[in-house]
């Protein structure tokens, strides 16, 4: 297989066809030894059924149905984990990247890169989504020490050993573009126009995008546990600097209320180093938690059109055998 189209299925039901259409047309121009992989999850407006059928007319079509909602970084996951092609393309469902594109970054790719990074130019977001999406990835550059552009997308095309290596990564908090970029491999970028969502509205609203963010933050990097430490210093020469004060104004001035100032000064300053480090170190635990009950990442339903050899592909990522 050349290239392998991975996208994750979720609320926009009524692009499907258009974005079938285009990526066939788009593909075919490329090379005749392709698939597309189209992963539903859990779409409540019924997307599996156009799914069906799109796979029903063209077997270069696959379908994945999960069992349930699972997160749109594991949707890619299987579609990955399942894909045969040499070079493959993940790319969102809402047609905001151009199908068309690809062309451009796979001929880029030929050019010894192993990924190329579509850069969204111009983007066809409302302020509101593009300030939390800057405050997203600045936080997450600030607390995993990345620099990561908040311009790019998942719109990528990389090489099949880039692929298998980052497989191989099984944590249970994923994010697409963060695991590909801690790979190390050379990549490109292009600078794309990018257009309005065909259909529906985004799932990643302000908490959804905190969430997400802490999940990143506390599973890629030690620094929060640092960070507490150095607060907790903090709040040792605060309370330090409050008791000098107060012991001058005793000793001094004799203005002080005898038992308050002391019980305050402790309250404040045992409590809050001890619910600090409990906060942090509670979200490490709660990581280490869900990495040791070993679930898996995601549940299969139903699949379309693929051989044994990607199943048994899958399996082997799946238990982990590769």
């Amino acid at each position: 297989m050349d290239i392998s189209v991975v996208i994750p299925i979720y609320g926009c039901r009524d692009a499907l066809y258009e974005l079938y259409t285009r990526l066939s047309n788009t593909l075919k121009k490329l090379t005749d030894d392709y698939e597309i992989i189209l992963v539903n999850d859990a779409c409540p407006q019924g997307s599996w059924e156009v799914i069906e059928d799109i796979c029903a007319n063209d077997a270069k079509v696959k379908g994945i149905n999960f069992s349930r909602n699972f997160g749109q970084h594991r949707a890619i996951l299987a579609g990955l984990d399942m894909c045969t092609g040499d070079a493959v393309v993940v790319m969102d469902c809402d047609l905001q990247d151009r199908p068309e594109h690809i062309g451009a970054m796979y001929e880029k790719l030929k050019e010894g890169y192993d990924i190329v990074w579509a850069r969204r130019v111009d983007r066809k977001d409302t302020g509101s989504v593009k300030f939390f999406s800057r405050l997203f990835y600045r936080l997450c550059n600030l607390f995993t020490d990345r620099d990561i552009d908040a311009n790019l997308s998942n719109f990528s095309i990389a090489r099949k050993n880039v692929i298998k290596e980052q497989c191989r990564m099984r944590e249970k908090c994923r994010d697409f573009s963060v695991f590909q970029q801690w790979l190390g491999f050379e990549a490109a970028y292009l600078d794309l126009e990018s257009d309005e969502r065909a259909s529906g509205k985004s799932s990643y609203r302000f908490l959804k995008k905190l969430k997400l963010a802490l999940e990143i933050v506390t599973s890629q990097s030690n620094r929060p546990l640092y960070l507490s430490i150095g607060l907790g210093f903090v709040f040792v020469i605060v309370s330090v600097l409050i008791i000098i004060y107060y012991l001058i104004n005793y000793y001094v001035f004799g203005d002080v209320i005898e038992g308050w100032t002391s019980l305050l000064i402790s309250l404040y300053l045992i409590g809050g180093i001890i619910m600090m480090f409990l906060g942090v170190i509670g979200l490490y635990i709660g990581r280490i938690f869900d990495e040791t009950k070993n679930r898996p990442l995601y549940v299969v339903k139903d699949r379309r059109n693929f051989d044994k050899g990607a199943i048994d592909n899958e399996r082997e990522y799946r238990t982990g055998q590769s």
